[in-house]
């Protein structure tokens, strides 16, 4: 029987760190372990206008140069021909393009054509920022949004939508494919009233992504008594956030550990009292951190925006609070830190919800019989 190949797309990848690029590297190591499927990623070059292609844990990565970035979004001019040679060189039967980041993901579904069927994975809500000083790139995302994605979405032969809230989700052709974690290795430490009073933030801390209201967090950690704020991540916003907390008085309880991974990445997780993901718009249309922390037994916190309470049940799995409010937001940590029986309670109740919805063995199954039909 023909191997079939699988390109999957995606604007990052894996060293670089974020939930896109750890769900399309989940994806591809899923592919090149099923019987009869190959998968090769095309994704960008973290520097650089050449091209680099290696292999790493057994799928070959395609890492192509980048001329320029606007805020997140790394473009070149000449991706439509590189796209093209790599697809054909490849062999790819069907191509898995990563969005929302707009540029290599859309062009690898244009370029599919109709011998070659495409998958687009949706991965965010409307990425309109609503924030101060973004007005020139909401009109930009507006504009995007409104006439460009739509054509995307109907080039390709399927869709897959992170969360309900994901622009693609309710689209005819679209299934919902979840975020997942590896239930396996992120499992439980002691009991959450056990361990210290530690507030945990993983994800991208940069001025582009200040949706994520980190800044929100140092705020409400200055409410919260003789508790500590840990910071893993990076960014360009990493100094603005410890000069914030200076500012606050609180300097000296905010620790930026920098980008963890790996068994180091667990082990922040499973020792923090509580994870908090204090995100300000629908962008967040799912939260890979909570899903990690619930399955390593920690209490979380979010913000009830975009795909977090589809991820929390309040006061079930987890507290939800209005985004952007300092006040309530140290007022649920502070509640989960006093509060053991509570906070014993939620940790167990999100390690069986991780378990149950969340495991990316099933998650990356449904992807596997996905490209097989097609």
């Amino acid at each position: 029987m023909k191997r079939r190949t699988v390109a999957v797309v995606t604007p990052y990848y894996p060293p670089h760190i974020g939930g896109v690029e750890h769900y399309a590297a989940r994806v591809a190591r899923a592919v090149a372990a099923a019987p009869g499927l190959d998968a090769v990623v095309l994704t960008t070059a973290p520097r650089g206008l050449r091209t680099t292609v290696s292999t790493e844990d057994g799928v070959r990565v395609v890492r192509l140069g980048v001329w320029l970035r606007l805020s997140n979004t790394p473009l070149s001019p000449l991706w439509p021909l590189q796209l093209r040679h790599w697809l054909r060189r490849t062999g790819a039967d069907v191509v898995h393009a990563h969005a929302p980041v707009p540029g290599l993901g859309d062009l690898a579904v244009a370029l599919a054509g109709r011998r070659r069927p495409a998958v687009l994975t949706y991965h965010a809500g409307s990425m309109h920022k609503g924030l101060p000083g973004s007005g020139a790139a909401d009109r930009l995302i507006g504009a995007y949004e409104r006439r460009v994605l739509p054509r995307v979405f109907r080039r390709a032969r399927a869709l897959v939508a992170v969360s309900p809230v994901s622009l693609a989700a309710g689209q005819p052709h679209a299934v919902e494919i979840t975020p997942g974690v590896d239930t396996a290795r992120f499992t439980p430490g002691g009991p959450p009233s056990g361990r210290g009073r530690t507030l945990l933030y993983v994800g991208r801390m940069d001025r582009s992504s200040a949706w994520k209201g980190v800044d929100v967090l140092v705020r409400a950690l200055a409410r919260v008594p003789d508790a500590r704020l840990r910071l893993v991540g990076g960014g360009d916003m990493v100094a603005d956030l410890l000069a914030l907390a200076a500012d606050l008085g609180v300097g000296d309880r905010v620790e930026a550990a920098g980008e963890l991974t790996g068994d180091a990445l667990v082990a922040a997780v499973r020792g923090a009292a509580v994870l908090a993901l204090p995100s300000l718009t629908a962008s967040e249309s799912f939260g890979m951190a909570l899903v990690e922390a619930m399955a390593c037994g920690t209490p979380v916190v979010g913000s009830a925006v975009g795909g977090i309470p589809y991820v929390i049940e309040d006061g079930e799995s987890g507290l939800l609070v209005p985004p952007g409010d300092a006040e309530a937001l140290a007022a649920a940590c502070a509640r989960l830190l006093d509060d053991a029986e509570l906070a014993d309670r939620l940790g167990a109740a999100g390690r069986r919800r991780a378990e149950e919805h969340y495991a990316w063995d099933t998650l990356t199954a449904r992807y596997v019989e996905l490209f097989r039909s097609l």
